[in-house]
């Protein structure tokens, strides 16, 4: 299984985007890029090559749902594995962001402590 190293993270909140980081390069030991809009995240994506891409729901200009459809619908972006993170929890909207192509959905507010690792979960649960 290849380990993953590489997330882009696209999350307009200040204080949630510096928790993550910490959590996700600190206990994690990612190498984290990060961005405040969906609009970023494509030239951002092609820059970076992130192995694993995290979208928050609500964003400005281009919210979640916009952004994974833009990436999904660019040759080069189009299989790296999504995970939304928000606040929006109700069984109904997981299913709508999986049906959308979201391989997972995390759930705000999360525990920093535990978010690496369930991300990491994640992972290997699509390279099984």
């Amino acid at each position: 299984m290849t380990s993953l190293n590489k997330i882009l993270y696209a999350e307009d909140e200040p204080d949630i985007l510096e928790i993550a980081i910490l959590a996700l390069e600190g206990i994690g030991q990612f190498e984290v890029a990060t961005c405040t809009s969906g609009i970023q995240v494509i030239d951002l994506a092609l820059e970076f090559e992130p192995q694993l891409i995290l979208l928050d729901v609500m964003m400005p200009d281009m919210d979640g749902p916009t952004t994974l459809e833009a990436l999904k619908n660019n040759d080069t972006l189009k299989n790296i594995p999504i995970i939304f993170l928000t606040a929006k929890i109700l069984p109904d909207e997981i299913e709508r962001f999986k049906s959308l192509g979201a391989v997972s959905v995390i759930n705000k507010p999360f525990d920093p402590i535990t978010l690496a690792d369930k991300i990491k979960d994640i992972w290997a649960h699509l390279n099984e």
